[in-house]
This record gives structure tokens, sequence and C-alpha cells, in this order.
């Protein structure tokens, strides 16, 4: 067994479990309402997560199901070596990025107010 066969092979079976919380991500979003892993920023909500679920729920959903189409297109024999890792490989990447976009929009650095500072009392 070479390296290649082995990355190969830690590529296919990874994509389960990452299909498999994917997806249930977006269940839990879509479904149960359950907004705690929207748009996170060092581990925090925004202040409105309702807003940005919609996205969460729809990168996780298109992401997770890519994966499975993937799987399957492996099991079934229906795509080449070169094609499926190719899928695979830009479907995490491509994720990975969207989330950190969507994040960073629900936690924006610019425009955030300011809390008026109380005049001082002058003699």
């Amino acid at each position: 067994m070479t390296i290649s066969v082995a990355l190969t092979w830690i590529l296919f079976l990874g994509l389960f479990p990452i299909a498999f919380f994917w997806l249930r991500r977006a269940w839990r979003i879509l479904v149960k309402r359950d907004f705690s892993e929207v748009a996170l920023k060092r581990g925090v909500s925004p202040a409105d997560p309702a807003k940005y679920a919609p996205y969460a729920a729809a990168i996780n959903l298109v992401a997770g199901g890519v994966a499975v189409a993937v799987i399957l297109m492996v099991v079934i024999g229906g795509a080449a070596y070169d094609t499926w890792t190719a899928i695979a490989g830009s479907t995490i990447w491509m994720k990975f990025f969207a989330d950190f976009i969507l994040s960073r929009q629900a936690h924006p650095i610019w425009g955030k107010k300011k809390e008026p500072v109380a005049p001082r009392d002058r003699p």
C-alpha cells in the first residue's frame, strides 16, 4: 500500500462523518430551529442568529448533499478517481470558506455602535 492509496482511503472514509455532521447541522437549523451553531466567531453567536440561519442551513445542506453524492458515485463506480477526489476536496474547502465568510458577515468589524460616553462633570 502506497501513501497515495492510504490518503485516498482516508479521504473516502472521511466523507462519511463529514456528510453526517453537515446534514445533521442543516437538520438542526431547518427543522429543530436550533441556531446555536449558526455563524459562530470564536465560539460566540451573532446578535441575531436567526437572520443568518437560512444561509448556514443552505451551506450545510448543499455541502452535505454533495458529499453524499460523491460517496454514492464512488460506491457505484460512476466517477473516475480524479473526478471524485476533486469534487470532494473542493466541497470541503468551499464549505470552510463559506462558513468563514458567513461568520465574518454576522460579526462585522466596522459599523458597530459605540456606547455613548457620559459627559464629565465640570465645576
